[in-house]
């Protein structure tokens, strides 16, 4: 007869957790992502496709949160470099990512899976309001989690509100997700001679002014020993890849 230890391994097994790395897990989307082949807004082939990933992620048992930029709708730095109100800016650009993570509740929970959206601003008619431990709740009960609204506050980008959510819940890494499969010593879309790095600590990117996160998220991360990996969420498979910890992307960590 198994010992109740064999059928515990047996069952990891099974829900194939013996070889991930992460048991929670932040993503941070970049609202681009969500545009698809399109110029402008959500590609509803896209957001499906990337909600299908999401569900496999959780469906193998890690528990996922989510964060959503807003730059496929609305970018605060853009509408301050166009006279507008630095603030204001930031606002607008808050309510873009509560669009953006109502649209991939809507996806998510057509294909049968279950979803918050918690948001920093309150708007209860559409979201919870943050509270860190109904956040916690909800990933021990299994369901997806996207936090909405950024921080919150002006003056802070999706990516710092990636990080501090990240340490709010206590994850194992934080993945960024983007249109890039890593980082690049220079833009890959300008230089060809651009080389992409396996590893980086977060001093260099920090020093080399990478692009990795913004200053402040990437500070975070660093002060507080949280890995990023840096990968190429719009080729499909990648997501589950960087999750089980395959060499996909860029990874960030102080040695």
């Amino acid at each position: 007869m198994p010992s109740a230890d064999h059928e515990s391994v047996e069952n990891a097994s099974l829900n194939g957790l013996e070889q991930r790395p992460y048991k929670r897990v932040l993503l941070k989307l970049s609202g681009e992502v969500l545009m698809g082949d399109t110029a402008f807004g959500i590609d509803t082939n896209t957001i499906n496709r990337l909600a299908r990933e999401l569900i496999e992620v959780q469906q193998s048992g890690i528990e996922l949160a989510i964060v959503i930029g807003g730059g496929n709708i609305f970018r605060g730095m853009s509408g301050t470099a166009s006279g507008m109100d630095r603030a204001s800016a930031d606002y607008m650009g808050m309510l873009a990512t509560m669009m953006n993570s109502i649209a991939l509740q809507d996806a998510i929970e057509r294909q049968g899976a279950t979803v918050r959206v918690i948001s920093a601003l309150h708007i209860k008619e559409i979201a919870e309001p943050y509270i860190r431990r109904r956040a916690v709740r909800h990933l021990e009960k299994g369901r997806i989690l996207v936090f909405a609204a950024g921080t919150g506050n002006p003056y802070f980008t999706t990516d710092t509100a990636a990080s501090l959510r990240a340490m709010e819940i206590q994850a194992d890494a934080v993945l960024k997700g983007t249109k890039v499969d890593g980082v690049y010593t220079s833009d890959p879309a300008k230089d060809p001679s651009a080389k992409r790095y396996e590893t980086l600590t977060f001093t260099e990117a920090l020093a080399k002014r990478l692009g990795v996160m913004d200053a402040t998220a990437m500070s975070l991360c660093r002060d507080n020993h949280m890995p990023i990996v840096v990968f190429d969420v719009t080729t499909p498979g990648q997501l589950l890849k960087a999750i089980s910890g395959e060499a996909v992307g860029t990874l960030v960590q102080e040695s």
